[in-house]
């Protein structure tokens, strides 16, 4: 069962605003809302760092061609 609570909404300004309880708080500064049907849903932003993102993908399924490895040719400085 989801723990709910019943909570009061407010004017910020020109915008409606709920105070999030302690025990509902997000981790971060950030959040991502969303509308389905009636219901809005607030959730942690994702993190933006690359290795995070990377994190998330799925590793590919597919055998990469053979590469020569030549060495460099030498230079003179």
């Amino acid at each position: 069962m989801h723990a709910t609570r019943h909570v009061r909404l407010f004017r910020n300004g020109r915008n409606q605003a709920v105070r999030i309880p302690r025990e509902f708080e997000l981790p971060g500064d950030e959040a991502v809302m969303r509308r389905e049907g009636d219901r809005l849903i607030l959730e942690p932003a994702p993190a933006r760092s690359l290795l995070a993102w990377l994190a998330t993908i799925e590793p590919l399924d597919e055998d990469f061609p053979e590469v020569e490895d030549v060495p460099p040719e030498p230079v003179e400085l």
